[in-house]
């Protein structure tokens, strides 16, 4: 199986940024880790290694890119407004750094973005406010309103709201979202929500199915038995919907 390790100061971020490439053509993965993660955790947890026949056959070349977590939501030292800014530099080092880097390296492909956890968040978040990038979009065990306390997990930006959270929220934002040319474009992508019966993010991830729903958004939410918020229910996951 490819791999290539690759690393660039971005200046979106200003800092080095790494990444690992799996595979060497079909379509593109562009995989978020999870909270707080680092771009080699999916090979770590071998969920890359059971993806390996897709891999080695071309159908599918992942990027897993690094994460941004602890310099933005989960910063301590960072003013809520300042999170939020921080998380859209991030948003801006993916799509004008990493996916121009991808379509160059591999023009003309089908393109997935993916992520568990917090990576499930950003990848839901990304396809919806800048449609027409992806074909397809899938979140393992997310939760997708970091403003609201669900479960175990806090509000990420301790009762501070502002239109940057709001429109990076997308349990917040959808179903308000009323632009057609807009709607037009995310409804041409498909959406893939998986998550455990027994996640706190259950109810937060069957509302998000519901507005996608609502808005004409191909969507299929898969419930899985117990907790899925682990590698374990991950490897086998990325199996069925990758």
């Amino acid at each position: 199986m490819d791999r290539e390790y690759i690393q660039w100061y971005s200046p979106a971020l200003q800092k080095n940024m790494e990444m690992l490439i799996f595979g060497s053509g079909g379509a593109i993965v562009l995989f978020f880790p999870a909270r707080m993660g680092r771009f080699y955790d999916y090979e770590n947890w071998r969920v890359i290694e059971v993806l390996r026949e897709k891999i080695e056959k071309r159908y599918i070349q992942v990027c897993c890119v690094d994460s941004f977590d602890c310099e933005s939501f989960y910063s301590s030292g960072f003013h809520p407004s300042q999170k939020i800014t921080r998380h859209m530099q991030y948003e801006q080092y993916i799509l004008q750094e990493v996916m121009p880097f991808l379509n160059k390296k591999n023009p003309g492909s089908f393109k997935i973005v993916a992520g568990c956890s917090l990576g499930a968040f950003h990848a839901v978040n990304i396809s919806l406010r800048h449609p027409g990038i992806f074909n397809k979009v899938i979140g393992m065990s997310g939760r997708y309103d970091l403003a609201a306390q669900i479960g175990h997990y806090d509000d990420l930006f301790d009762g501070y709201w502002d239109e940057n959270v709001y429109f990076n929220m997308p349990t917040q934002y959808l179903s308000n979202l009323n632009d057609e040319e807009k709607l037009l474009l995310i409804r041409q992508a498909t959406y893939v929500l998986a998550v455990g019966r027994e996640d706190v993010v259950l109810e937060n991830n069957v509302l998000l199915s519901n507005m996608l729903t609502e808005k004409g958004i191909s969507n299929s939410l898969y419930i899985w038995d117990k907790e899925a918020h682990q590698a374990r229910a991950w490897r086998q996951m990325v199996i069925n919907y990758l």
